[in-house]
């Protein structure tokens, strides 16, 4: 991207330039190229083992990778009054349409959590968590401008209808991403000592909770809890591949075990990189994720203004640990999660939704002088 605007530019497009993020731009551009790369080295074998054209899920990942640059780029040059506008809009739609997905959606792996329009797979809770990340930030900040507001309330409602949505189709991984980002702005906003030490005994019981009630999150727990039985084939499978990747890899279109592994484009996209390209580029992504998530918080640290502060962790908190649960989950460290590595893995949905999610994060983290800072 080159600089074809002077400091002195005051045109949308040139005041823009000079306020955003340009590393984390950068940094984001670097993870859809990786994203790219990795999506061709593994969606082919895939593909040919359902009968499918070899590079059916390489074109649908590129049909909808330009128009997510473009939504996100769009999304940066909104001032921070858009985006809350935005997000308001969008989460009345995504809620409307998580309501409506266990009716209409169709049931994948004793699930349902999409729904098919104008002929396009749409994942609803893609979308819902940047929007809830926005609106619930908005609540929080202003409730403590005006105590008399009653935000703490909206925002714990909407989570509690969301998490509910959520766990009806039921996605437990999704609602574990809300509950953070949720409880992340709560403690930002000043929650007090005694609802910490609530939240935090909150959180194991409700594991417990989720293991004796969902039956494919008990599956899953005893399948990494007992390694050697045959129901952890992927994760055994995926923790070869970096063995035999190394340092460097084997080289491109050398890997294995896109050959053999069901969801080599998706959940475990990793895996082949790693067999592939070599340990190097599984901690160059690392260090991708990471630098994205610790630049959007330093930029923030100075920032006077709440509502920004809070919708930026929380968009940042869902990226990072949509990151971390994959990788995780890819390294046996966690039980697998059906969850997308973001930017890089399959998927339409997972892929607009971040790309909106991001451009909130730019939009957001610009600088901002005079009267635009004071009204954001």
């Amino acid at each position: 991207m080159s600089v074809t605007f002077g400091r002195t530019d005051t045109s949308v497009l040139g005041r823009w330039w000079w306020t955003v993020d340009r590393w984390t731009i950068a940094a984001l551009f670097l993870l859809v190229a990786v994203g790219a790369i990795l999506t061709m080295a593994a969606s082919p074998a895939v593909a040919e083992r359902i009968g499918a054209q070899s590079f059916h899920f390489v074109r649908r990942q590129f049909m909808f990778l330009a128009p997510a640059i473009i939504i996100m780029l769009g999304v940066s040059l909104l001032a921070p009054k858009q985006v809350r506008r935005m997000a308001v809009i969008g989460l009345l739609g995504s809620i409307l349409l998580l309501a409506v997905v266990p009716v209409l959606g169709g049931e994948i792996k004793g699930a349902k959590r999409w729904l098919n329009l104008a002929g396009i797979s749409i994942q609803p809770s893609e979308f819902v968590k940047p929007m809830f990340a926005v609106v619930s930030a908005w609540m929080f900040a202003s409730a403590r401008l005006d105590p008399a507001f009653p935000g703490r309330i909206i925002a714990t409602a909407l989570f509690g209808l969301v998490a509910a949505l959520l766990l009806i189709q039921p996605d437990v991984g999704q609602t574990a991403i809300l509950t953070a980002i949720w409880g992340t702005q709560f403690f930002l906003a000043g929650l007090p000592l005694i609802l910490v030490v609530g939240l935090g005994l909150a959180a194991p019981i409700g594991i417990v909770g989720a293991y004796y009630v969902f039956p494919h999150v008990q599956a899953r727990f005893d399948k990494f809890l007992d390694p050697s039985g045959s129901g952890a084939y992927q994760v055994t499978t995926a923790l070869n591949a970096f063995k035999n990747g190394g340092l460097f890899g084997k080289g491109p279109g050398e890997g294995r075990v896109k050959l053999v592994l069901p969801d080599a484009h998706t959940d475990f996209i990793l895996a082949v990189g790693g067999e592939e390209f070599g340990v190097l580029m599984c901690l160059f992504v690392v260090m991708l994720f990471a630098f994205i998530v610790l630049r959007g918080f330093s930029r923030i640290h100075k920032d006077d203004n709440l509502f920004v502060v809070l919708a930026t962790a929380g968009l940042l908190v869902q990226f990072g640990l949509q990151a971390i649960v994959n990788m995780a989950s890819t390294l046996r460290m966690m039980p697998a999660k059906g969850m997308t590595l973001p930017f890089i893995s399959y998927g339409g949905s997972s892929m607009v939704a971040l790309a909106l999610g991001m451009g909130m994060v730019l939009a957001l983290t610009r600088t901002r002088y005079g009267r635009e800072g004071m009204e954001a």
